[in-house]
């Protein structure tokens, strides 16, 4: 599929458990040649961790993964797993002179998913050193990953992921949906984002017929994710892909950014592609068009992640999923 790894360098590994009480897991967005850093986070719930180093005035500029996790607070332990993992390959921040002297620079957020497992049973560190064992250009989308109890309002929702290219530089996303507002419009079973589609990447047929919704299991959500490119970013370029991002959040699931719901995006610049220098004012303004550029499309690569999420997703923990309403759409 069409995803976030088509960015060079960047890799995804998800570990997850479902069934005999569980429905949660992690995923972990990897980018073992580091990648400068961003982060947007809007909503009034958020839960993340080593979120202020990546303000563009502090020192580290740039990370080795993110961790997206199910578990809520508790499921932040899973980037204690991912941070075992680099740094027994001697990937981080270098703090001394020998080799293995790092500390690896993991940003992470989470979704809120406890009522889909029995209560006890969230992501830890063991979760993050699993995903990222599987960690590769090649992942799965759907109830997989930090999208094990994921929810999108009244249906289940997953991970998904989907990108672009502009110009020589590649734009992708991956996005955990589990919004509080919906992401169908339940007169038509249209989901919003369904215009952003290219190609018939979705693979369906939206069914034009009302479907009953279900209750929403809960009022307490976040939708959590990264954007990724191969353009030499500075940490201020590569938040204003996250907060670009967020727009796309905004053209998937209405309403967006409740106060129930922590939404947070993470940017990663890897650096292979560079944009117009800044020397000059006609210059500069040729490099904030390839931003804005870039920019547009994280929207964009961002709606599109989370249509697929919507759609790939099966249902779990109680909750069931957009084909299990519309079965014919498929």
């Amino acid at each position: 599929m069409s995803g976030i790894t088509d960015v060079p360098g960047v890799l995804v590994g998800h570990h997850h458990r479902l069934g005999d009480g569980w429905a949660t897991g992690t995923t972990v967005v990897l980018v073992p040649d580091g990648a400068t850093g961003a982060v947007d986070q809007r909503g009034g719930a958020p839960g993340t961790r080593e979120t202020n180093l990546l303000e563009p005035e502090n020192l580290v500029q740039r990370v080795n993964a993110v961790c997206l996790s199910g578990g809520s607070a508790y499921g932040l332990a899973a980037a204690d797993g991912v941070v075992r993992w680099l740094s027994e390959r001697n990937l981080g921040f270098p703090v001394g002179p020998q080799p293995h002297q790092v500390v690896p620079i993991v940003p992470a957020a989470v979704l809120f998913d406890l009522p889909r497992s029995t209560w006890g049973n969230r992501p830890d560190a063991d979760f993050g050193y699993a995903a990222c064992e599987t960690a590769s250009a090649t992942f799965a989308s759907g109830t997989v990953g930090a999208g094990g109890g994921a929810v999108v309002g009244s249906l289940k929702g997953g991970v998904g992921s989907a990108s672009e290219v502009v110009g020589d530089v590649t734009v992708g996303a991956l996005a955990a949906v589990n919004a509080s507002g919906e992401a169908v419009d339940f007169a038509t079973g249209r989901p919003f984002a369904a215009d952003h589609e290219v190609d018939g990447e979705f693979g369906v047929r939206w069914p034009g017929r009302p479907g009953a919704a279900p209750p929403a299991r809960t009022d307490l959500n976040t939708t959590i994710g990264v954007v990724a490119c191969d353009a030499a970013l500075s940490k201020a370029e590569a938040r204003r892909l996250a907060v670009a991002a967020q727009d796309g959040l905004a053209r998937a699931v209405r309403p967006a950014h409740t106060m129930f719901d922590g939404d947070t995006v993470f940017a990663l610049a890897t650096g292979a592609q560079q944009l117009p220098a800044t020397a000059g004012t006609f210059a500069d303004g040729q490099r904030a068009a390839a931003l804005d550029a870039l920019c547009a499309a994280a929207a964009r690569v961002f709606a599109r992640a989370m249509l697929h999420g919507l759609l790939s997703a099966t249902a779990a923990g109680g909750v069931v999923a957009y084909r299990d309403v519309w079965p014919e759409a498929f």
